[in-house]
């Protein structure tokens, strides 16, 4: 990567414009130092160099350490955006983001990911920005580089999920803020609790129909399980969701997707936006809706 220093940035320091300008993490610049390459001007130079008006800086990351649990498997992946830095995929549901550690034989999207670049000789490692239940279809972001994902995760990134829940909502919109914390004597579950942290829900009802309600759902937190939580806890769990509370009667799965996303990108500064259609198991519930 390489930027153009501008005379607000003359005088200071390799070191500090990479932390305090390019926001790199004190660890990623120690790896620098130690494993990778800083040149100005085509020179070799260390963190203490002082930058001038008008001066290109070059830095190459270290060579990625790639992870012994995530072993290369072919694995189709629906690609959505892609980019030198960045890649959007389309997850369907029953497919687990990253291998459990009792059972790293059974191909996840990272297992994927990581085939892919392989066929195409990229030397990049799985660094996962959002993330979904195994259970849980739609839009994830994945960052193909140690720094990316380091931008990435201090930014806001928009999602808007759509869900199926079960009974009528009553309010045509609203918000849930409610604290979730982990369920006792369970490494699954969570439960919403006042010694949890603080989770917020925004929703909007779409349709409601057959004693059940199509809506639309925002999160201003990310906690493990929140949507589920929270609208089981509202009396109106998911419909398929057996691990809250929901019936298994018309979908065998939570009835979420992640319909759409935005953020800004870290290096064009512009804000792109993403948008999935609903699988088919949700498009023939959803079809019944209007019949």
């Amino acid at each position: 990567m390489r930027w153009k220093i501008t005379d607000e940035y003359t005088q200071l320091t390799v070191r500090d414009y990479l932390l305090h300008v390019r926001f790199f993490s004190n660890r990623l610049l120690k790896d620098v130092k130690e494993r990778g390459e800083i040149r100005l001007n085509g020179m070799h130079v260390t963190v203490r160099a002082k930058l001038t008006s008008g001066d290109q800086l070059e830095i190459q990351l270290p060579q990625e350490v790639h992870s012994k649990a995530i072993s290369p498997m072919p694995l189709a992946i629906e690609k959505v955006y892609e980019d030198s830095a960045i890649l959007v995929v389309n997850k369907e549901s029953g497919l687990a983001v990253s291998p459990n550690p009792n059972d790293i034989n059974t191909p996840t999207l990272a297992n994927g990911v990581m085939y892919d670049y392989q066929q195409r000789g990229i030397d990049n490692t799985f660094h996962i920005v959002t993330r979904l239940d195994r259970n849980t279809s739609g839009l994830i972001v994945i960052a193909k580089d140690r720094y990316t994902h380091h931008l990435l995760q201090q930014r806001q990134i928009n999602r808007t999920y759509v869900a199926i829940v079960e009974g009528y909502m009553k309010e045509e919109e609203g918000v849930i803020d409610l604290p979730i914390g982990r369920k006792p004597n369970s490494i699954i579950e969570r439960m919403v609790s006042e010694t949890g942290k603080r989770a917020i829900t925004h929703f909007r009802l779409l349709e409601k129909k057959n004693n059940c309600s199509f809506i639309k759902i925002q999160l201003e937190t990310g906690r493990t399980h929140q949507i589920r939580v929270h609208f089981s806890y509202m009396g109106h769990p998911l419909v398929g969701d057996d691990l809250y509370g929901g019936s298994t009667q018309l979908l065998n799965r939570q009835a979420l997707h992640c319909q759409s996303l935005s953020f800004i990108h870290p290096y064009s500064e512009e804000r792109i936006h993403f948008y999935s259609h609903l699988p088919t198991d949700l498009k023939s519930i959803y079809a019944s809706f209007s019949s």
